[in-house]
């Protein structure tokens, strides 16, 4: 096999520079809370991590670069499914997930500003498509197992399943601005969930 050519900031460090990319990614998370991408700056970013100009711009870049770094890292650092034995409350489990991480005044404008951007670089669109296929992928077992256990069909798509629980959460986020509180969390668990028992969510032949 031939070597792997990584982007700048794919590489996971261990020791003293685990905890420069960790000062970074937490310096870059503030300024995209206070200004947004185009506010943000590799110099600055670096100011606030304490950190120096050229380890920054050496390690990650570009602006992209050290966004899509952030978003890998929320993906490795967001907690695993739940596993309560029944779909809705593995479900439920989820949408309170998202709800509470889309409420919460820091990562709420924090992913704001990360679809925004994904809209008009392609490199944080990537990373914001990796960030979501890894969390759909940690909460889709749920719905297998609730295949197995004869609560939906088997031919169920779980991956679509998962994806509706967490859709109208985002669309309260960043459309409607309709309250993001546990009765829209519990009700979406539960919309997807009746959804799934019906055969809404299975797989067609393409």
């Amino acid at each position: 096999m031939g070597s792997v050519r990584t982007q700048p900031g794919s590489v996971r460090p261990g020791g003293r520079t685990a905890r420069v990319r960790a000062a970074v990614l937490r310096a870059a998370g503030d300024a995209l809370v206070e200004n947004g991408v185009h506010g943000l700056d590799l110099a600055d970013v670096a100011f606030r991590a304490g950190v120096g100009k050229t380890t920054v711009y050496r390690r990650w870049s570009s602006v992209p670069g050290l966004v899509a770094d952030l978003l890998d890292d929320m993906a490795e650092q967001s907690l695993p499914r739940s596993d309560t034995g029944s779909l809705l409350g593995d479900l439920t489990a989820n949408a309170r997930l998202v709800r509470t991480t889309l409420a919460d005044p820091r990562q709420g404008v924090l992913f704001k500003a990360v679809i925004a951007a994904a809209t008009c670089d392609a490199r944080t669109a990537e990373a914001l498509n990796r960030f979501y296929t890894t969390r759909v992928n940690e909460w889709a077992p749920c719905v297998e197992a609730a295949a197995r256990r004869g609560e939906v069909p088997p031919d169920t798509d779980p991956h679509e399943v998962i994806r509706a629980v967490s859709a109208p959460l985002y669309y309260r986020l960043l459309a409607s601005g309709d309250p993001l509180d546990e009765a829209a969390a519990d009700r979406a668990a539960a919309a997807a969930a009746i959804a799934a028992r019906e055969g809404a969510y299975a797989r067609t032949e393409r």
